[in-house]
């Protein structure tokens, strides 16, 4: 799955423009490296959000493309504090 795709679907960002738009300025990394919006996410990978000044931190446990309810969208990611 595409990493704007799995920001909106995990409703970590709400909009997918908006997450295509933080991965074109840089401001999301996977297993430390800067990625574009059409990078592949994985489970297992490790996904830093930097909105502001304050970085997320997640690990993907869940990739699925099928619709994803509200109740579910957090058990497709971990976050670490």
């Amino acid at each position: 799955m595409r990493v704007d795709k799995f920001l909106k679907v995990s409703r970590i960002i709400k909009r997918r423009t908006v997450a295509n738009e933080a991965c074109d300025k840089g401001r999301i990394a996977i297993n430390g490296k800067i990625v574009k919006a059409s990078a592949q996410v994985n489970v297992g990978d490790i996904m830093e959000i930097t909105i502001g000044e304050k970085v997320i931190k997640v690990e993907i446990l869940k990739v699925d493309d099928k619709h994803i309810t509200k109740d579910d969208a957090p058990l497709m990611y971990r976050q670490f504090d």
